[in-house]
Order: structure tokens, then C-alpha cells, then sequence
């Protein structure tokens, strides 16, 4: 799958500019959670980041691709301090595992990740191109990054893993209730003591199912 790209899209060459267009973008986040989606225009964005619509077009082509900027910049902010890669030398597999989960649920239960999560599930809807990019984008990648880890576990004799994928698949539905519930509106726990108990409790299980014989 291929970057999607947007007519006279550019990157800034300058400090001034990559601040520009930071500005346009998390403007126009708050603006897209605060009203949805298709109640903002492109004058709204500008009314409220100041400059002009040329900016828009200059950095992202057009709404669209301003909405996948969002969704690209969100992705980099989840991948630096939620799914790190594993270094076998500073973290056990079971903490590395552990830890990332605990991670990403303080994540996903924060009120604007949850807000935006339901806005591109909408969005991702109506744009099969937009939901596969960002299929290919983030939840390929956060798998791959489990599966690299597992296989470098597997190499160094720790666990038995002979198909890194599929058990970074399985590895990643232990939080899939959790999930659930936040797209449907439903009430999440919110004691993390219980939480990461079950955290702690899934992991246990899930190396057990991978240990050396």
C-alpha cells in the first residue's frame, strides 16, 4: 500500500513553516472533535489558526489530506510513547509485554483519543482508501513491532514462537473488550489496579502458551 497522496502537497522547509503547519494541524483537531468532521471548513480552520487557506493547500492539498495529516501525526505520537521497540537488553519479554499494554491502555481510555478514535472509525467508513492506508499504517505496524520482538525472543531461545504474527494478533486481543467498549460508548473500568491485574494475568498466560519445552 502506497502513502496516499493529495494534489500540491509539500513538506516546510523551514523551522517557521513546520511550526505553521503543527499549528494547522492541531488547531484543526480540536475543531473536528469540538464539531465533527463535516461541520468544519477549511475558512473555520483558518479562522481559528490564523494565515490563510494557501497554507492549507500548500501543506496537505485539501481537507482530506489534512485529515489524514491528523491521523499520520497522531499514529507518530502513539508509536514514541506507546509501542517502543523491544531491547532485550534493558527489559524482560514479560515486562517489555507488560508494560506496553499498560501503555496502551492509559492510551486509548484518554477522552480526546477516545473521541478521535470514534470520528476516524466514522471517517474510515465513508473512505475505504483512508481505512486501508492507516490499517497498513498503524495496526500492521504495532503488530509487526510485537512480532519482531517475539521472533527476537524466539532466536535467543527464550519462548517458542513459530509464528510471530499470529501470536502478535492474538497478544494484542487481550484488550480487545476494552476497545470495544470505547467505540460503542460503553462504560470502561477505570480502576487500573483491576485493569493491570488482568494485564498481568493475560501475559502469564500468554507466555505460558509460548514456553520452551
Amino acid at each position: 500500500m502506497t502513502d496516499i497522496c493529495y494534489p500540491n502537497c509539500e513538506q516546510p522547509q523551514t523551522r517557521r513553516g513546520q511550526e505553521r503547519r503543527l499549528a494547522l494541524l492541531l488547531c484543526a483537531t480540536d475543531l473536528f472533535l469540538e464539531k465533527g468532521y463535516d461541520d468544519v471548513s477549511l475558512d473555520d480552520i483558518v479562522s481559528h489558526a490564523g494565515g490563510s487557506k494557501a497554507s492549507i493547500y500548500k501543506y496537505f492539498g485539501n481537507k482530506e489530506g489534512l485529515f489524514t495529516a491528523i491521523c499520520d501525526y497522531r499514529r507518530e505520537v502513539f508509536f514514541n510513547g506507546v509501542c517502543l521497540p523491544y531491547s532485550p537488553d534493558c527489559v524482560s519479554l514479560k515486562n517489555y509485554l507488560t508494560q506496553t499494554l499498560q501503555r496502551f491502555y492509559h492510551h486509548i481510555i484518554k477522552p480526546e483519543n477516545i473521541a478521535f478514535m470514534r470520528m476516524f472509525t466514522e471517517q474510515s467508513q465513508k473512505d475505504t482508501q483512508l481505512a486501508n492506508y492507516f490499517y497498513d499504517k498503524c495496526a500492521v505496524n504495532i503488530q509487526n513491532t510485537i512480532a519482531c520482538a517475539l521472533h527476537q525472543a524466539h532466536l535467543n531461545n527464550e519462548i517458542t514462537c513459530m509464528h510471530p504474527h499470529f501470536s502478535a494478533t492474538m497478544y494484542f486481543g487481550i484488550l480487545r473488550d476494552v476497545e470495544w467498549r470505547i467505540l460503542m460508548g460503553l462504560k470502561v473500568q477505570e480502576n487500573d489496579l483491576e485493569i493491570f491485574d488482568y494485564i498481568q494475568y493475560s501475559v502469564d498466560l500468554f507466555l505460558k502458551a509460548h514456553q520452551k519445552v
